[in-house]
């Protein structure tokens, strides 16, 4: 009996390795698993792991100005810096409080504390509210031709809520009283914090000289904190305000409005 023979391509068929075809819809199909993925570590990356360091650096960048602030002070009053630091003073200083310049657009001029947001809240201050040149960059931005700090009027403000370090994330927990501390070259303008307003984007009336009050003249200095709500949103803003209590010169060293709160 003859050996039946085999030809290459007829075992190839029985029993060899079969070749698989790439297909058009499966190549856009794994590009766009590949492009959510990174979609995915984007938002990951901007909503925490950025936001993270973005703040940190924003703390870190004031801490240095304060510094940098207390050390010229020093250097131009070496008797007074030789001496010990006094202890925060149980009651506010009351001292007239300067008023400074308004700041070109950009320009650096102040450094926000707010002991209820923790010790390390050091957020620089700047001219102009634009997200390029101030919001995303700095920090905390000044609405240019609103007041400076304790002078009076409305000293108004506007900061992120979520992104670039959020500097003002946590502004809905703020308290009745809360100190909101704007540190300058010449020292502490304490205010204290009142209440929460949520308006429409469109609702400008918050940044008048008495917030909300129009052709009212201003006889009390004010702060108004600006940001988005809710979180993630442009629909409405949330809106801070406080109340000047005191200045305290850099002479007479950190004001007691700087202590940790509970």
């Amino acid at each position: 009996m003859e050996e039946a023979v085999s030809g290459p391509g007829r075992a190839a068929r029985r029993g060899g390795p079969r070749q698989r075809r790439t297909s058009v819809v499966g190549v856009i199909g794994e590009l766009l698993i590949t492009a959510g993925v990174i979609v995915l570590l984007y938002v990951v990356w901007q909503l925490w792991v950025g936001d993270l360091i973005y703040g940190a650096e924003r703390n870190a960048t004031g801490t240095e100005l304060s510094q940098e602030w207390q050390d010229e002070w020093a250097a131009e009053n070496p008797d007074a810096a030789a001496t010990p630091e006094p202890e925060p003073a149980a009651a506010p200083v009351t001292a007239p409080p300067p008023v400074l310049p308004e700041p070109a657009d950009t320009e650096k001029f102040g450094v926000m504390h707010i002991p209820r947001f923790g010790s390390d809240y050091a957020v620089p201050m700047a001219g102009g509210v634009t997200r390029s040149g101030t919001l995303d960059p700095i920090g905390i931005g000044h609405y240019p031709g609103t007041r400076m700090p304790g002078e009076p009027g409305n000293f108004a403000v506007a900061a992120h809520r979520t992104t670039w370090g959020k500097p003002f994330n946590r502004i809905a927990d703020l308290r009745i009283g809360d100190a909101i501390v704007v540190e300058t070259e010449e020292g502490w303008y304490t205010y204290r914090f009142r209440t929460l307003e949520y308006v429409t984007p469109n609702e400008v009336e918050v940044l008048l000289p008495v917030p909300q009050a129009m052709d009212v003249p201003a006889g009390t200095a004010y702060i108004t904190m600006t940001s988005c709500s809710p979180m993630y949103s442009l629909a409405e803003r949330i809106v801070a305000y406080g109340v000047f209590e005191s200045f305290t010169p850099r002479s007479a060293g950190e004001p007691a409005s700087l202590q940790a709160v509970a």
